[in-house]
């Protein structure tokens, strides 16, 4: 699908939303108000314009409906968990726990993902396994999966269509009280792309208005040399905002693979056992870590990487330190890896009241 930056943003969205027809069948033009989204200072220069799709511009009235959507637990099949219950706002948009539960009880089997600066995913595969090709594609699938909301779309669309509210909301985003999925994963999309991060420390540090200690230095260096934490090949420079390249790799877990990652989407054996890589972005509120949140803490994390790598046929090349099981780090450069790697947390992102029900 081809995509648009800003300013054609806002020039499509005069001119996309169907036209309806008063008494005298004179055709009215509909148009919601063009919301085009803002790009943080730190990442203007960095990263190219936000992924935006043409039949899908960003609007005021389209980001307030899919920021009601997200928040309202009718999306479920029994009324008792929203998008928000698997991505919570305190939480960077993620989970807490392990496995998030769906209606029934049951448990997933993936940490849940942050919702996080995911309007710069330029590759557009979305989930651990990129088993989603766009955020609207990716908002599918929640609803109808039998251990998360276990809804149809029909029925949504018809508890939807029923209310009091709906109707207009969707008739002021896209100029038609006819409630369909395609509209409410439209509208989704448009609210998960505003959400933005972009005020860590070491952001204010790159722009100036601040400096770094002494340890979240020391930390910078070690997540930089190869020779040491050598962390940057996936997640990146600092001249990449996002801290991940967005890429799938396997990080050396496992031997074997009870979850085969993005060998289940491509059947290729080479994929088996890889999956994105998360970005290093609000760390302080996301635990717990990797695909099926096994590591509870941080620390867990860099000790993973420091001693606890295990060979598998897929392991990526870029773990180079198999050999001697991990990159060994001493206690102090774990301690300051650590400190660097909190830097990159926003609270302002997590107490925004643009991003709260």
């Amino acid at each position: 699908m081809k995509k648009v930056g800003i300013l054609s943003c806002l020039v499509t969205s005069l001119l996309l939303f169907t036209s309806c027809e008063d008494s005298d069948d004179t055709a009215i033009q509909y148009m919601a108000t063009p919301a085009p989204l803002e790009v943080p200072t730190i990442f203007q220069d960095q990263i190219l314009p936000p992924v935006i799709p043409e039949d899908n511009p960003q609007t005021a009235e389209g980001i307030a409906l899919g920021k009601k959507l997200f928040f309202d637990r009718n999306l479920s099949a029994d009324g008792s968990i929203s998008c928000a219950s698997c991505h919570a706002p305190q939480a960077a948009f993620s989970d807490n726990r392990q496995f998030s539960i769906g209606i029934t009880g049951e448990e997933g089997f993936r940490n849940s993902m942050p919702l996080q600066n995911l309007v710069f995913n330029y590759d557009e595969k979305f989930n651990w396994d990129g088993s989603a090709n766009s955020l609207e594609s990716q908002m599918f699938e929640p609803v109808v999966n039998p251990i998360e909301m276990a809804n149809t779309w029909a029925n949504v669309e018809s508890t939807l269509q029923d209310s009091n509210e709906y109707p207009q909301l969707f008739e002021e985003a896209f100029g038609t009280q006819i409630i369909d999925s395609t509209l409410v994963t439209k509208a989704l999309a448009q609210f998960v792309r505003t959400l933005v991060t972009a005020n860590s420390r070491f952001d204010q540090a790159q722009l100036g208005l601040i400096e770094l200690t002494p340890q979240e230095q020391n930390g910078l260096n070690v997540f930089l040399d190869e020779s040491r934490g050598d962390c940057f090949h996936c997640h990146g420079l600092p001249a990449n905002p996002l801290w991940t390249d967005n890429a799938f790799h396997n990080n050396g877990l496992d031997e074997e693979f009870d979850d085969l990652g993005l060998g289940n989407i491509t059947g290729d054996p080479r994929d088996f056992g890889l999956f994105r890589t998360p970005s290093l972005r609000n760390l302080k509120f996301t635990a717990p870590y990797m695909h099926d949140g096994r590591f509870a803490t941080l620390d867990e994390v860099i000790d993973h990487y420091s001693e606890g790598l295990v060979f598998s046929p897929t392991i990526d090349p870029l773990m180079k330190a198999i050999s001697e099981g991990g990159v060994q780090l001493s206690e102090e450069d774990k301690a300051d890896l650590k400190a660097f790697l909190l830097s990159l947390s926003d609270d302002s992102f997590i107490n925004n009241p643009d991003f709260r029900q």
